[in-house]
């Protein structure tokens, strides 16, 4: 039993090494070289990345959750998350994001299709037409019920924060088949107490610990095991690997 326990144990110091600290060193190689550590708030560009058409030149109903970099170092291993909604033949979209400043749920504070610190989004889901139609009170309702959001509730690491809010209202859009990237952060947060729970696609089950450590295993989700925030797993539905930092990596967005 003695001799047995460190062969377990290299082999986890080995995984940890393999699977987490590898992919982070080496995606923080990688950014900073593109000079994506400089610049700041007040610089940097936040408006639109041109993804959304004018409302009044798309006058069907229209559902998006994207993602972004976030800025600075912070950019190296995690995304910030947001909702943009609108329903048929409005003249405007509405866009929904938590902040760590004020109060954290904030309604059309950037451009719905808006760059994150100068960093361009990409979509996680979009929905259009009926489908969207459909999907748009639930998602109001889903801001609304979010539970977290009290001033001083936010918490960048490990939750909740703008993902944990982003995967909340994921998990009341029926079927979406959508899931938030590996690196969004916070995706996994779950309050103390709380070991077990369904995925946000309902496909699956996650169990965590407060965002610390967790597992997920799921249709949607795939494999996925947390470490401090950061993921590594495997896409079995549309095959692909997760990387800490560099996200997922497949054949398939």
């Amino acid at each position: 039993m003695s001799a047995a326990l460190p062969a377990i144990l290299r082999i986890l110091l080995l995984g940890i090494l393999v699977l987490f600290l590898l992919p982070l060193a080496s995606h923080a190689l990688w950014w900073t070289m593109r000079g994506n550590g400089e610049g700041d708030w007040a610089a940097a560009d936040w408006s639109s990345a041109g993804l959304l058409p004018a409302p009044r030149a798309a006058p069907e109903a229209m559902v998006r959750v994207y993602a972004a970099r976030v800025g600075r170092w912070r950019g190296i291993f995690a995304h910030h998350s947001w909702i943009v909604v609108k329903a048929a033949g409005a003249p405007r979209y509405t866009r929904y994001d938590v902040v760590g400043w004020g109060r954290p749920v904030r309604t059309d504070g950037w451009a719905a299709d808006g760059r994150w610190f100068g960093n361009a989004p990409e979509p996680v889901l979009a929905l259009d037409g009926p489908a969207a139609e459909a999907a748009i009170p639930a998602v109001r309702a889903a801001v609304e019920s979010y539970p977290h959001r009290a001033a001083g509730s936010y918490q960048a690491w490990p939750g909740p924060n703008s993902n944990t809010f982003a995967a909340h209202v994921l998990a009341h859009i029926p079927d979406s088949g959508a899931s938030l990237p590996p690196t969004a952060l916070g995706k996994d947060w779950t309050p103390l107490g709380t070991f077990a729970e369904i995925t946000p696609s309902r496909t699956g089950l996650r169990l965590s610990l407060a965002g610390y450590a967790g597992l997920t295993l799921g249709w949607v989700e795939g494999i996925e095991i947390n470490l401090l925030g950061a993921v590594a797993g495997l896409d079995l539905r549309r095959p692909a690997v997760k990387l800490p930092g560099w996200g997922r990596i497949g054949l398939f967005s």
